[in-house]
Parts: C-alpha cells; sequence; structure tokens
C-alpha cells in the first residue's frame, strides 16, 4: 500500500520547482562606476553577461546621499542593450516615476515607506508601460506589502540601509527573503546591498534571484571578468542569451 507524502513535503518540493525555473540575473549598480569612463564600464558588465544595469536613485532626503536623475539615466540607456532597473530612494515617488518611464526605465522600484498610496503608485507605474516593483529596507516587515504582491512584477529586500555603497550584508534580510519566497513562489526578488562572491550563493539559497552587485563589480580593476565571476557563481541569465 502506497502513503502519500505529507503536505509540508508536497509543497517544499513545488516551491523548489517554482524556484529553480526562475531566471538568476546580476543586476551591476553603477553607483561604483567611473562616470568619465562610463560607456566602458556598460560594455564591460555586458561583455561580463549581465542582465540588467541597475540605477540607484537617491535624493538627499529619504538616503542620506544624493546621486542622479532622470537625465543621466537616460544617458546610461542609450549607452547599453540592458534593460535599466531604476530604484527610486526618493521622496514623494509619485512625481517623478513618469520622467524615469520617459527615461527608459525597464522597472522602477518605489519603497513602500516613501509613499501613502503604495497601491496608487504602482498601478501608476505600471501604466507607464513599466514593470512595478517595491522595495523595503532591512528593518522594514514584509507584512506591510503583503497586499500589493498580486500587482508588482518584483520586489527589491534591502540588505543594507541604503545611502552608500560598500556596507557589509545585514544576515537577518536572508531570513526576510526566505519568508518572502514562501508568500510568493513565482515572483522575482532582488536583493541589494553588500552582496559578495563570499556571500551570493546564500542570498540565492534563501531564495533571491536578482543579485545587485556594485563595488564588487566596479570596485575591482576588471569589472568585466568581475562581473562574469558572479554570473558563473549563480548560473545566471547572459546577455548573449537575449540575442
Amino acid at each position: 500500500m502506497s502513503i502519500a507524502p505529507k503536505q509540508p513535503f508536497v509543497g517544499a518540493i513545488h516551491l523548489f520547482y517554482i524556484w529553480a525555473m526562475l531566471k538568476q540575473i546580476i543586476a551591476p549598480s553603477v553607483l561604483n562606476a567611473n562616470f568619465l569612463e562610463l560607456g566602458k564600464g556598460l560594455q564591460a558588465i555586458e561583455n561580463g553577461g549581465a542582465g540588467l544595469v541597475h540605477l540607484d536613485i537617491m535624493d538627499g532626503h529619504f538616503v542620506p546621499n544624493i546621486s542622479f536623475g532622470p537625465g543621466i539615466s537616460a544617458c546610461v540607456g542609450k549607452g547599453t542593450k540592458l534593460p535599466l532597473d531604476c530604484h527610486l530612494m526618493i521622496e514623494n515617488p509619485e512625481n517623478y516615476v513618469g520622467e524615469f518611464a520617459k527615461a527608459g526605465a525597464a522597472i522602477i522600484s518605489v519603497h513602500a515607506e516613501t509613499t501613502n498610496h503604495l497601491d496608487r503608485l504602482l498601478h501608476q507605474i505600471a501604466e507607464l508601460g513599466v514593470k512595478p516593483a517595491v522595495a523595503i529596507n532591512p528593518a522594514t516587515p514584509l507584512e506591510s506589502i503583503k497586499y500589493v504582491l498580486d500587482i508588482v512584477d518584483m520586489v527589491l529586500i534591502m540588505s543594507v540601509n541604503p545611502g552608500f555603497g560598500g556596507q557589509s550584508l545585514i544576515p537577518y534580510c536572508l531570513d526576510k527573503i526566505r519568508e518572502l519566497r514562501q508568500m510568493k513562489p513565482e515572483l522575482d526578488i532582488q536583493i541589494d546591498g553588500g552582496v559578495k562572491l563570499d556571500n551570493i550563493l546564500a542570498c540565492k539559497e534563501a531564495g533571491a534571484n536578482i543579485f545587485v552587485v556594485g563595488s564588487a563589480i566596479f570596485g575591482k580593476p576588471d569589472p568585466e571578468a568581475a562581473c562574469h565571476e558572479f554570473v558563473v557563481k549563480v548560473g545566471a541569465y547572459q546577455v548573449d542569451e537575449r540575442r
């Protein structure tokens, strides 16, 4: 007589199957790039197998740093074939998502902490023809975004306190990713902050499938080789596969 497996075991197999089907993507952040030679940097990550270009947009209010806006983002878009992944760490994002859509954003991530009308804002982004995503800081609970998970194409989990590159990954953020993967197995989950070669597999095993990497690529003498090393490490989706 056969004995049916217990339901949690079946659920675990189903979760693993869905997770295994998700593309693994390296998304280098140009925040750490040499802007005097940005074209060369963009070509390097393309050649290295990156799947996205990550743009950290900071206003000096929501986070204690200032980076760049839609104008520079548009210039980046003209210099690469890679989709632009715009991470808005700004107050009043509803006033600016249109400009980033015009700049060529393929994905716009907005922080749940920056708006009182998250549902409306995510729909606003989708209506612009851009993939909507929601981001949360390390200490922000998943409870705050659970009702919009069916609206977004991606959730960005900050694994450092946002504002500056080169920080160390906060370990409890991996627990958040595990919990989120259980909540929404088919969701693209991006991890941003402190991702290095020595911890990226732990990030992947927790359930992340899109990895923002900044200083560990653009802070190296050979960004192309550094990017390729990350791509190989996680078996990531490479630019050549889209040609």
